[in-house]
């Protein structure tokens, strides 16, 4: 028998331990964190959920507040989340973070998963008609192969 070449450290668990979760505030990425939140629940992992803040440099070129936008959206995000939370106390308890990235979804869910030292990887289906020709999120992290990865539709 050949030995595998670079083979995987097995953190020794059977089941994940954090689940990352992408959320834009889109209605996919919604379900998608609601999923995650009872993966997380079940398998007793923290939760972390990412939010990639885009960087569009055309944007902040034309003196547009790009980066004021998309920390309102994020701090919009963390207010959902912890009010979601809240409805659930006592409930459901799932330890969660939220962590904010800033750069293009893929790379950034990429990131925080690789620094989180993720398991699995959960993302929203795209509502974006032109993904089926240029590919989506979830597509490349898929592709990726470096974590299961679930999309809810």
């Amino acid at each position: 028998m050949r030995e595998q070449e670079s083979q995987q450290f097995e953190r020794g668990t059977d089941g994940p331990k954090v689940i990352v979760v992408g959320v834009d505030g889109s209605d996919s990425s919604m379900r998608a964190a609601a999923y995650a939140s009872g993966l997380a629940r079940r398998q007793g992992a923290l939760l972390a959920l990412v939010y990639v803040q885009p960087v569009l440099a055309a944007g902040a070129a034309l003196g547009a507040p790009v980066a004021a936008v998309t920390d309102e959206i994020a701090e919009d995000l963390m207010a959902q989340i912890r009010e979601a939370s809240e409805r659930v106390r006592g409930i459901f308890d799932v330890r969660w973070e939220f962590h904010t990235f800033r750069g293009d979804p893929y790379n950034g869910l990429v990131r925080a998963a690789d620094d989180l030292k993720a398991d699995a990887v959960v993302v929203g289906a795209s509502e974006q008609a032109g993904h089926r020709f240029v590919g989506s999120v979830a597509v490349r992290l898929v592709k990726a192969g470096r974590w299961p990865v679930t999309v809810v539709p």
